[in-house]
C-alpha cells in the first residue's frame, strides 16, 4: 500500500488500495475514525463529524440512514425477548415485576447501541468506498459519464 505521509495523517494515494472492513468497523463500533482509530467519529449522540479531527479523513460522505435503528432493534430485542423467555420459564416471577425490569433495559440498551451500530456502519461504507468514501480526484473516474437527455428510440 503506498502512502503519502502529510503533517498530521496517512493518506491513500491510490484508489485502489484495500481498506481493511472488519478493523474499520471495530474502530466505528469504538466510535472512532475508521481510518486512524484515534479521532472521534461523532460530534454529538448521533451527528458524525464532517472529517475526523485527528487525520482529517472526510466522513460526511456517510449515508447510514435507517439502518442503524433497524439493525440496534434487532440485536435489542433478541438480547431482550431471550431474557424475558428465559427468566419466566426459570423463575416466573410477576407481570408488573417484568415490566419493571425489561422495559428500562429495553431503553438504555438501545440508547447504548445505537451510535455503536452507527459507527460500525459508517466505518463499514467508508471500508468499501460506498457513498463517495473514494479516494478523491480518483472516484468515480472508472464510471461512464451521465447522459442527461435519455436516449428516443428511432
Amino acid at each position: 500500500m503506498t502512502v503519502i505521509k502529510t503533517s498530521n495523517a496517512s493518506v491513500a494515494a491510490s484508489p485502489t488500495t484495500d481498506r481493511p472492513v472488519w478493523l474499520s468497523m471495530k474502530r466505528g463500533w469504538a466510535q472512532k475514525c475508521p481510518c486512524c482509530g484515534k479521532g472521534e467519529m461523532f460530534k454529538s449522540y448521533l451527528k458524525v463529524n464532517d472529517e475526523c479531527p485527528s487525520c482529517k479523513e472526510e466522513l460526511h460522505h456517510q449515508r447510514a440512514d435507517d439502518a442503524p435503528p433497524y439493525f440496534t432493534m434487532t440485536i435489542v430485542l433478541h438480547v431482550v425477548v431471550l431474557g424475558i423467555l428465559w427468566i419466566e420459564q426459570a423463575f416466573a416471577p410477576a407481570i408488573w415485576l417484568q415490566l419493571a425490569v425489561w422495559l428500562p433495559l429495553t431503553a438504555l440498551l438501545s440508547l447504548w447501541t445505537l451510535p455503536r451500530v452507527k459507527g460500525a456502519l459508517v466505518a463499514y461504507q467508508w471500508a468499501n468506498r460506498m457513498h463517495g468514501f473514494g479516494a478523491g480526484a480518483f472516484e468515480g473516474a472508472d464510471l461512464p459519464p451521465i447522459d442527461p437527455v435519455p436516449a428516443t428510440a428511432p
